[in-house]
């Protein structure tokens, strides 16, 4: 059979559990992921030696990691080949990109450092995502927009400010809405004697940067919480008490990370509750084993879940989806392909799902039949319609798209020495 073939015998399937999957498949088309530039170069960006620090680590040292603007823009280029659908990509400040001799410190970058991004996402019709980096950096030292140090809370601040201007440009450049999210590594390696007074500086240190005039029809601003991170085993300063009430009172976004809560915490079981009280929801999906340890999202458990409740909340339009994780040990390419198309795996299995049905069957407390159905529907011939999706976006199905990245690998990557 040919895969169209095999799509119209799934559509018949799903068509009798009163799911129309032509319809399916529009949606998921229309379902924009925000890929992270980040997964490329390990977190390196363009400012200097590329030495992390705030808890980030990229393990592994797989051959062909970028290098500079022209081989991670490659590099994304092909990752997108082998992707169905139009996406975003997300940006970190630290890859701005400057002229020959030019260089401008975080707290004094201009939108002009990302014009070839801009350019970039033009000729793609992609949109930009945008994140001040708190990171790698001199001045980031445990603390950034909570440290004692004026002088220095200031710098970051500054920076902040920046990226806001920098997030506008680009929303204004693609016409496109442009996530603009903060997340800061302070926090403290053992029981601090004060909780209160870094929180207090944090909480005045994001007013300041959201006093200046942006356009919020143009700019979604979110914050994004911590559990703990390496060398801030005790205390976060950006907790998820802190900005879930923050962004509540500010009326700007909640961004939750699965990997950054406790490991029995799982955000599925979030998104719900966060979206009775929040116009707009954002995510950073990453995979945590045992910790935030960022590994390529797979096509598991929490994933379907963490799908199906956008989903089956009609929240597609209000949940903004990005990927986050950095994997150094095996072909990076590779790696955002895999992670992204797993995605779009998640929210097409949860699309295809009846949840009318299934509601009706937990409202009526029949909750027998209901278990029965949820374990038939993993059966179903969700790879069907899956394939199909691939060829009409003329993108490889199955594992057929790994034949270009070992090409790719041979012919680009190993030449990076």
């Amino acid at each position: 059979m040919t895969t169209k073939q095999r799509y119209e015998s799934a559509k018949e399937i799903y068509q009798n559990l009163g799911v129309d999957t032509d319809e399916v498949l529009n949606r998921l088309s229309r379902a924009a992921i925000s890929m992270h530039c980040w997964q490329g170069d390990d977190v390196a960006g363009f400012e200097g030696d590329g030495q992390l620090s705030g808890g980030i680590q990229a393990t592994g040292n797989y051959p062909g990691k970028a290098r500079n603007p022209e081989e991670l823009m490659a590099d994304i280029d092909k990752a997108l080949s082998l992707i169905p659908g139009t996406h975003r990509i997300n940006l970190h400040a630290n890859y701005a990109i400057f002229a020959p001799g030019e260089f401008a410190d975080r707290d004094k970058l201009e939108p002009k450092h990302f014009a070839k991004w801009v350019e970039f996402a033009k000729e793609r019709g992609l949109g930009l995502d945008f994140n001040p980096t708190y990171f790698s950096h001199p001045k980031a030292d445990g603390l950034t927009l909570s440290h004692e140090d004026e002088s220095i809370r200031k710098f970051w601040i500054d920076h902040g400010k920046a990226c806001l201007r920098i997030s506008e440009y680009f929303a204004k450049e693609l016409n496109k809405p442009c996530l603009m999210n903060i997340w800061i590594p302070d926090g403290f390696k053992d029981i601090p004697a004060d909780r209160l007074s870094p929180r207090a500086r944090l909480k005045d240190s994001l007013d300041q940067i959201l006093s200046i005039d942006y356009d919020k029809a143009l700019v979604n601003v979110a914050v994004e919480s911590k559990v703990f991170g390496i060398g801030v085993e005790a205390c976060t300063v950006g907790s998820h008490e802190f900005y879930m009430n923050y962004a509540a009172k500010n009326n700007i976004l909640c961004l939750l990370d699965n990997g950054h809560y406790h490991p029995t915490e799982v955000v599925s079981d979030k998104i719900p509750s966060m979206l009775l009280f929040s116009e707009k929801l954002a995510l950073h999906v990453t995979r945590p084993i045992r910790w935030d340890s960022d590994h390529v999202v797979l096509f598991d458990d929490e994933l379907k879940e963490i799908a199906k409740e956008i989903v089956r909340c009609d929240a597609l339009e209000r949940v903004l989806i990005g990927l986050d994780y950095f994997d150094a040990s095996i072909n990076r390419v590779s790696a955002w392909v895999v992670g992204m198309r797993n995605m779009q795996k998640a929210l097409l299995y949860a699309m295809l799902t009846p949840f009318k049905k299934l509601a009706d069957l937990q409202n009526e407390r029949n909750f027998t039949e209901l278990m029965m159905f949820q374990e038939e529907l993993k059966f179903y011939p969700f790879s069907d319609v899956w394939n199909y999706f691939c060829e009409i976006n003329q993108v490889p199905q199955k594992e057929d798209w790994f034949k270009t990245i070992k090409e790719y690998e041979a012919e680009v990557l190993s030449k990076r020495i």
